[in-house]
């Protein structure tokens, strides 16, 4: 069974299962009872712990994603008794098992860096964390592309993964992961947050108590965004949320997180949000004029041409919702998946 989807269950003030819009859920995460955490490589906040005594900062992360998550920091180079600035350490070996040893004496600092981590990955627990960024290549913090040497020298190869990376990867498979990197990518940025906001939601389920009524409501408010990621999970996703009350909560619970994980792993599409956009456009088609219904289609077309970012529908969207009172598309998650402050509905 996996640790991640009761991680935090237990823990005490959520934010409340009648939460209904975005704005409700930023708030809890920028000061309520239960902050959104996010474990993150501590280099990339600017400390100074990098092998050559230098820090990686990196702006978005720290100044403006970090206004609305509170960030917990590992260095495990450091953590695990390496010096700073200290001998720079390199992969060598086997693919999958390999060892961290120093690029000029070759000390082996493998064993003390299992022995940290399993004490750190405990600890890590309770932290009731939401997703994870790592640092891009670190032999130790380094989700993929990470060089591991081959024994006896020779050239490496360049798909490896750091160890205290894979060590965490490996106990809570369910959490968002991304690096520094990919995360310069607008999309996998975008998709990333979405993910961890979501995740919040999910351990603010838990904590009230999973009931079949709390989780039919989270499913229902999400029901569009998991549609603009992935139709066919979010029909195993039904099917599993109407046997609901037949189940074990706890296997309910694991069985869930592991689909809307899956589900919101697939990065949408244009063509998907499109599909999204007209069918919430639906929901008026009784109270618009013909002007309103053409310009709404208009304003969606010029999005799928790549001609406008989404948050030029969606804002007209949601003026609608006001404007009517659509209480079913004012829960939905997908039209305020994350603060509009973090600018990631500007790119067309």
């Amino acid at each position: 069974m996996d640790r991640t989807c009761f991680i935090g269950a237990s823990a005490p003030g959520a934010c409340g299962e009648d939460m209904r819009l975005a704005n409700n859920d930023m708030d809890c995460a920028k000061g309520g009872p239960r902050p959104l955490r996010i474990g993150i490589a501590r280099c990339l906040l600017g400390d100074a712990v990098r092998y050559d005594g230098s820090g990686k900062l990196d702006r978005y992360l720290r100044d403006v994603l970090g206004t609305f998550v509170e960030f917990v920091p590992v260095c495990p180079e450091v953590e695990c008794g390496m010096g700073t600035p200290r001998e720079a350490v390199r992969l060598v070996g086997d693919l999958e098992t390999p060892r961290l040893v120093g690029r000029k004496t070759g000390e082996d600092w493998t064993r003390r860096m299992r022995e940290w981590g399993e004490a750190r990955l405990a600890e890590l627990e309770r932290e009731d964390l939401c997703g994870y960024v790592f640092k891009a290549r670190s032999p130790s913090s380094g989700m993929a592309r990470v060089k591991v040497y081959p024994e006896g020298g020779g050239q490496p190869r360049y798909d490896g993964v750091g160890m205290w990376a894979r060590m965490v990867m490996e106990r809570f498979p369910l959490l968002p992961f991304e690096d520094e990197g990919r995360l310069n990518d607008m999309g996998i940025r975008e998709n990333f947050v979405t993910r961890i906001f979501v995740m919040r939601r999910w351990r603010d389920l838990l904590a009230a108590g999973l009931t079949t009524g709390r989780l039919v409501d989270f499913h229902t408010r999400h029901k569009m965004l998991i549609l603009a990621h992935n139709q066919a999970a979010y029909r195993e996703m039904g099917r599993l949320v109407a046997q609901a009350a037949d189940m074990d909560p706890e296997a309910l619970a694991c069985e869930y997180l592991t689909l809307l994980s899956r589900a919101l792993s697939r990065r949408a599409t244009v063509k998907s949000h499109t599909n999204v956009l007209m069918h919430a456009a639906g929901y008026f088609r009784r109270q618009l004029s013909a002007d309103e219904r053409a310009e709404l289609s208009e304003l969606i077309e010029t999005y799928r041409r790549g001609l406008v970012p989404r948050i030029a529908p969606l804002t007209l969207l949601n003026h609608y919702v006001r404007k009517y009172d659509e209480s079913y598309l004012g829960g939905q998650i997908y039209l305020h998946p994350h603060p509009v402050e973090l600018r990631l509905l500007f790119h067309a």
